[in-house]
């Protein structure tokens, strides 16, 4: 028997983790849907694909309610339905004293990593429970600091772990729609927004020193295995990162 195909939804795919992700869903077999505000690089995404005819990159601000509605709609038309939702845009805010940051900049840091992932799984709910067979994957890209912050960074720290705690319950309420759900907390995977880290960047103790990265690869590959389970089990927490980055320890 030919295995049923399988749709993946991956926001922030034009670039980073989110690309890798995406790249490697599609060499596994998955139909994928490239989401994130520019389309350019979503395209660029898609023509890297092994299988260009199963990436589809599709423009869409995810932190507009009406937006991730029609999204989500455009996927039942055309697919029927999702399989699996990788919840991967974020940004994170200047690196600045709490005291200098202002409230606009933490709120588009709560815009798009919090709430642009409530919504997209609030949809992905809606369809995963009503889709025939039912139920579905949703994976919440948490990172490393959903256990422990970087100097200066309250507004990533906060949105990470209140991603924890929307983890915990989209797992809870899924159960009862054969809908599972787990958080993949990565560390320093190298992608362009962590090449600073090659050079230096703040340490606790107030030091500014180079840190060991890990090919993003790395995070695509813990993420297709978390997708590969049958939806009678799961993953709740994984953490994947560059062994020798100062996150485990005291300094």
């Amino acid at each position: 028997m030919t295995e049923s195909p399988k749709f993946a939804l991956v926001t922030g795919a034009g670039s980073g983790i989110g690309r890798a992700a995406a790249l490697g869903l599609i060499e596994a077999g998955y139909t994928v849907v490239l989401v994130g505000r520019r389309l350019e690089p979503l395209q660029q995404t898609a023509a890297a694909a092994i299988a260009p005819e199963r990436a589809f990159a599709w423009g869409t601000d995810v932190t507009q309610p009406e937006a991730v509605a029609a999204l989500f709609e455009r996927v039942r038309s055309e697919f029927g339905r999702l399989d699996l939702l990788f919840n991967n845009a974020g940004i994170g805010a200047p690196a600045v004293p709490i005291a200098e940051l202002s409230f606009e900049q933490w709120r588009a840091v709560m815009a798009v990593n919090l709430d642009a992932s409530f919504l997209c799984a609030q949809a992905a709910f809606k369809l995963m429970q009503s889709q025939s067979p039912r139920g579905g994957r949703i994976i919440n890209n948490g990172s490393i600091s959903a256990h422990a912050p970087r100097p200066n960074s309250a507004p990533y720290t906060a949105s990470k772990h209140a991603i924890t705690g929307l983890t915990k319950a989209l797992a809870l309420d899924g159960r009862a729609h054969d809908i599972a759900c787990g958080q993949l907390d990565i560390g320093n995977a190298l992608t362009e927004m962590a090449l600073p880290m090659t050079v230096g960047v703040a340490q606790a103790n107030g030091s500014i020193a180079a840190e060991a990265t890990m090919d993003v690869a790395h995070a695509a590959s813990a993420l297709l295995y978390m997708a590969g389970l049958p939806l009678s089990a799961n993953v709740q927490f994984m953490t994947v990162m560059a062994t020798k980055m100062p996150f485990v320890g005291r300094g």
